[in-house]
């Protein structure tokens, strides 16, 4: 996560963007509980297992829909599992 925030810039003060050495396409996921959940439920996982293998799993299916940037999906996925709306 903490790199998240170093390396991404979104302008709304959340993700700091001043790492400029690592590119947002080389970051992975973030991956706890809740995403792994929301993720399994959208087929994007074929378990909800939070570990190093699932989230590089997690990166490369959110590549395909954002390959400059798969981890700008983290908040959406985490806030669907932290309200379990999905």
């Amino acid at each position: 996560m903490y790199l998240r925030w170093m390396v991404r810039k979104d302008g709304n003060g959340v993700d700091f963007g001043i790492w400029k050495k690592i590119k947002p396409a080389q970051l992975i996921c973030p991956l706890d509980v809740h995403v792994a959940r929301v993720a399994e439920r959208l087929g994007l996982l074929d378990n909800i297992k939070s570990n190093w293998a699932n989230a590089r799993l997690l990166t490369q299916q959110l590549k395909l829909m954002n390959p400059g940037d798969p981890a700008v999906y983290d908040y959406a996925l985490f806030g669907l599992g932290m309200a379990e709306r999905f």
